[in-house]
């Protein structure tokens, strides 16, 4: 049970989060349940379409049009209605200044998103094959380190000769 508080009866005490007392206050608080196992990222679709528009600065009507145009596509849930993520709603500003304040084109736009977009795959891509290089490179290191590792020891080491050493040449018989 919470006790009551200054702020009024049953509000828990104000602190570093829900659940969790200050610190060596000896009270003993109860932790919430964990929560569902939902992780929110930037790509989560949560944001209907009013709260879209609202948080774009754009009109719903403006959001249709442009999910229409394959400029924003925003996902859909089972009823057919529109969520937008984060990264969609930071689209839809992004295409709303492009439009605005360098008077470019829906077309225009359109292409800018597609090409930027392929950029960011070519990327990915080249990091992709960066790490799988490394990783052959890494290979033929210890392979090499293996035979390198498998030498005989017991040879001998060749000496060059020195000044006063003599040099005999040998001449077969005719």
């Amino acid at each position: 049970m919470i006790p009551d508080s200054p702020i009024g009866p049953g509000i828990g005490p104000i602190g570093p989060g829900i659940g969790e007392g200050l610190p060596g206050d000896g009270r003993r608080t109860r932790r919430p349940a964990a929560p569902p196992q939902y992780v929110l990222t930037e790509d989560t679709p949560v944001y209907v379409i009013s709260v879209a528009a609202e948080l774009s600065g754009l009109h719903p009507q403006t959001l249709r049009q442009y999910d229409r145009l394959g400029l924003v596509c925003p996902d859909r849930t089972a009823g057919r209605g529109r969520r937008y993520s984060a990264r969609d709603i930071q689209q839809l500003r992004e295409v709303q200044r492009l439009s605005q304040d360098e008077g470019i084109n829906l077309a225009g736009i359109k292409r800018i998103i597609e090409l930027e977009n392929q950029v960011t795959a070519l990327q990915s891509r080249i990091t992709e094959l960066v790490d799988s290089l490394e990783g052959a490179a890494t290979a033929l290191q210890q392979r090499e380190a293996a035979v390198h590792a498998s030498y005989r020891r017991d040879l001998v080491p060749y000496q060059p000769p020195t000044q006063s050493s003599a040099l005999v040449v040998w001449r077969p018989k005719r």
